[in-house]
């Protein structure tokens, strides 16, 4: 079996010192394939042509950091989400916020990136906030570090991403997890397949299961991420 990722989204996918796929997912999907008792090859693939290459047949799994959205599923099908990430709150390491809850954070000024699925929710959810967009949630980050938000809400990878590697994340910590919601967040991440593929969907399907019931799945889980994905 081929499977094709992208190498350009660690840790979930990247090319390593050897030039070979590595991460998270390259990593599930041996666990994977050993499962269903097949050999699997990984072979990248830019972005842009993960969906058309799977549809033209030049491999037979997409495992790429690829969201289960409507959009995608008019033209592929996805087994179930082996990654629900998390959205986060940040907060200035002085504040004393531990609440956050909407009623928790009532009256708090929150910076979140503009256009996106975490503003819709801010919006719905928490009303009784002061909701700042911006372009970036860097940018939020940013003056968050400045004092001119009280909290900042992201993807949690990337906000732990930017705590790992920017001198501006000492003034910040993570102070509570948001719901996964999928009205606003989606399915998650699932393994990209072609519609007439049934059998392998349900092939990944038990084999995903069955490393999440032994165990597997937490220790491939914890190489990457130091916390729950699922």
């Amino acid at each position: 079996m081929r499977i094709a990722s992208e190498g350009a989204r660690p840790p979930y996918n990247y090319i390593d010192g050897n030039n070979e796929l590595a991460g998270f997912e390259i990593d599930l999907g041996r666990d994977l394939c050993a499962r269903m008792k097949v050999t699997c090859r990984f072979v990248s693939q830019d972005w842009d042509g993960l969906i058309p290459g799977l549809l033209n047949n030049q491999y037979d799994a997409v495992m790429a950091a690829l969201e289960i959205t409507d959009a995608a599923r008019e033209k592929i099908a996805f087994t179930k989400p082996y990654v629900r990430m998390p959205s986060a709150f940040m907060a200035a390491k002085q504040s004393a916020i531990a609440d956050t809850t909407p009623e928790g954070l009532k009256g708090k000024t929150i910076g979140v990136e503009a256009g996106g699925a975490h503003e819709s929710y801010l919006d719905d959810v928490y009303g009784q906030s002061d909701i700042r967009p911006y372009a970036t949630v860097e940018e939020a980050i940013l003056d968050l570090a400045e004092g001119r938000v009280d909290l900042v809400i992201g993807d949690k990878d990337a906000l732990m991403d930017f705590l790992k590697t920017r001198k501006e994340a000492q003034c910040c910590a993570l102070v509570g997890d948001a719901p996964h919601d999928p009205t606003y967040f989606g399915d998650g991440i699932g393994v990209g397949l072609r519609k007439q593929d049934i059998e392998l969907k349900a092939m990944f399907d038990k084999a995903l299961d069955a490393s999440i019931a032994d165990g597997s799945f937490a220790k491939i889980r914890a190489k990457y991420f130091d916390y729950k994905i699922d």
